[in-house]
């Protein structure tokens, strides 16, 4: 087979071509890449119920992850409110003792992981009642307290027990897993407890687990799109994320359920799913995520709601032209300002105060989620309520639409034809994200799906993967999804993506992260558990293409192999993708037009391949990522069966 690399400039290829998605699901935030290790730390945890018919409702389960300890010692616990250290966060631990030292233990999702020589962070606030004058800290595993120190608590002699801050370090000289982390009274008394936190020194900022925030940092990507997904809009309009609950100090946060909470629920389940306590205690909201796009480098892309409950799962909404929508206006107008203002500006002032005197740089925001236009939502006409109200404040902003869940429905269509009909007016959209989640065959057989469309609006494909066929689509759990087919099957499709960068203005798959035993939704891009992660075949996929697209891409003649080339312009080097998906080796005939002179020099061949497309990663095994060499390039190439190569070719134009 022979490819033509013409010497002919095509478009360029953004900065912001290859992003990341990051959504609250599967446990992504709370569990995942926020560091914190202990579960229901704040003691405000719900128990979410409903699903047939929209009934949803929420049981107060304040105890939830914690028990006392040992198990039939004596102590008592209870969830209590009347003093509080911030009314956002009412419910808090009263813990009695009558006897021999005993107290509560905090399951920690699967158990505390602690690394040997690592230094583990511990707060707590505590109010002594009466009795004991210390507290011991302990992780604690099969009745032993495996690390453990003992802290001396206040004593207020004006009458007033007011709430005090401890701090300690823990560090284990051996590795541990599995165990508890516990709170025990050494003498009888009664101690009222609230804000608990573990957190490993390591972590980013004080705030982002380590090896999954690096695990991003190494995709290169030049976005990040937040904090949702179905979570901005909620399940109820309550339930949306709302962007002012996730300011302030962590304490002080209120405590969200999460929409995944119900992921699953049925009659057969009584509208109750395993997952019924997921929730969001907000230690990662908007500041964080503003803090982790500096970090990984990436532009931030931050999505709100606009008076719409997730489509999917409500009619519940705000109609345009209540004055009650004006709220969901302002929520873009603070976000804005909180990311871009000075210090003198309200919301500039809050994230100075956080620590951030400098502005974030944020020059774009997603006008809602996967809406669609029906005779209810009314979609069309919000999203120009709210164009018109952003720009006429922050005419500087490119606002992302949305051209709802799916591909190729009337829905979708109908999207498409409202933004293009708008397409003469200026910043009215700067790009409309669409969301395809496709068995592998349709990708492979979709390259050239962005060849012909119209160039007049800009496409944010904001949500895809490849979705290999089982007996249940979005199957919980299921990290054998994440295979070399998939894999193969997306990268076919970036290829033809790259080539159209003039009208695609930026990608990214998703979800992005999901931990074992946890996961509402697969195939995932990271996987991890509470000691490691993993990447799968599909991360690597995403990783080779940020890593190696050029500046500009090359015109490649007609080929029936997935292709794409582009140049490189600081490296002096032609970067060609091939995609073989066939269970055969390709012999490939690669022919650069006379335009071009080949450089002396090795060429750096990457090439991620497998011996059968049923190939996946594991916790325990990586058998599916790149390999790199130098070679000498042949005629013919031999592409190997089921791969993705990469050749970069030192090359120049003569």
């Amino acid at each position: 087979m022979e490819i033509r690399i013409t010497d002919q400039k095509g478009p360029a290829l953004p900065k912001e071509f290859m992003g990341l998605f990051f959504e609250d699901i599967n446990y992504a935030a709370d569990g995942g890449i926020y560091a914190e290790m202990l579960e229901n730390r704040d003691f405000e945890s719900l128990d979410v119920y409903g699903a047939d018919g929209m009934d949803y409702y929420a049981k107060q389960d304040s105890l939830y992850a914690w028990s006392t300890y040992p198990h039939g010692s004596g102590a008592t616990l209870e969830a209590v409110q009347a003093s509080p250290l911030y009314e956002t966060s009412p419910h808090y631990a009263r813990l009695t003792v009558a006897g021999r030292p005993c107290g509560m233990v905090n399951k920690a999702y699967d158990g505390i992981y602690m690394r040997p020589g690592v230094g583990y962070r511990i707060k707590f606030y505590a109010r002594r009642v009466r009795g004991t004058d210390q507290v011991t800290v302990a992780v604690v595993k099969d009745g032993t307290a495996l690390v453990r120190q003992t802290v001396e608590l206040k004593k207020h002699t004006d009458g007033w027990n007011r709430w005090e801050r401890y701090e300690l370090r823990l560090q284990a000289d051996t590795e541990i897993q599995g165990a508890g982390f516990a709170l025990l009274l050494e003498q009888p008394g009664t101690v009222e407890l609230d804000h608990f936190s573990m957190m490993p020194e390591d972590a980013v900022y004080g705030v982002f687990r380590k090896d999954l925030a690096d695990l991003l940092r190494e995709l290169h990507p030049g976005f990040l799109r937040f904090p949702g997904g179905c979570i901005v809009e909620g399940a109820t309009l309550a339930n949306r994320y709302r962007f002012q609950d996730t300011l302030g100090v962590p304490e002080a946060r209120r405590h969200n359920w999460n929409r995944w909470a119900l992921h699953g629920n049925s009659d057969k389940t009584g509208f109750h799913s395993k997952y019924s306590h997921y929730g969001q205690t907000y230690g990662l909201g908007f500041y964080e995520y503003f803090l982790l796009c500096e970090y990984i480098g990436a532009k931030p892309l931050p999505v709100l709601g606009v008076g719409l409950a997730c489509q999917y799962q409500s009619l519940e909404r705000v109609e345009p032209d209540d004055p009650a929508i004006q709220a969901y206006i302002q929520d873009y107008l603070d976000l804005i300002e909180f990311a871009n203002g000075d210090a003198s500006t309200p919301f500039g002032a809050i994230r100075a105060e956080m620590g951030h005197p400098e502005p974030f740089h944020l020059e774009m925001v997603g006008v809602g989620n996967e809406q669609w236009e029906d005779a209810t939502s009314r979609f069309f006409e919000r999203y120009q309520l709210f164009e018109k109200e952003i720009h006429k404040v922050h005419p500087e902003i490119r606002l992302v639409g949305t051209a709802g869940p799916e591909l190729d429905s009337p829905r979708f269509h109908a999207a498409w034809d409202f933004y293009r009909a708008h397409a003469g007016q200026k910043d009215f959209v700067y790009a409309v994200d669409e969301h395809y989640y496709k068995q592998p065959q349709w990708f492979l057989e979709h390259t050239h799906y962005f060849d012909s469309i119209p160039r007049d609006i800009k496409v944010f494909f904001g949500e895809y993967a490849a979705h290999p066929e089982t007996d249940a689509p979005f199957a919980m759990n299921r990290c054998e999804r994440n295979n070399l087919e998939s894999a193969l099957a997306e990268a076919a499709f970036l290829t033809g993506m790259a080539r159209n960068s003039d009208v695609v203005a930026m990608t990214c798959y998703a979800p992005l992260f999901a931990r074992l035993g946890y996961a509402q939704w697969t195939p995932d891009l990271i996987w991890f558990n509470e000691a490691k992660a993993y990447c799968t075949p599909n991360y690597y996929v995403q990783q080779l293409f940020a890593h190696n697209l050029g500046d500009y891409n090359i015109l490649v003649d007609e080929t029936t192999l997935p292709c794409q080339a582009s140049y490189d312009e600081s490296a002096g080097e032609l970067v060609v993708m091939l995609v073989n998906a066939l269970p055969e080796t390709q012999d490939i005939q690669l022919t650069l037009a006379e335009g071009w002179r080949e450089v002396d020099a090795p060429v750096t061949e990457l090439l991620l391949t497998g011996t059968l497309l049923s190939s996946w990663n594991s916790i325990e095994e990586e058998t599916v990522k790149p390999v790199r060499r130098e070679i000498k390039l042949t005629s013919p190439y031999a592409l190997p069966a089921f791969s993705l190569a990469v050749l970069r070719i030192p090359a120049k134009h003569s």
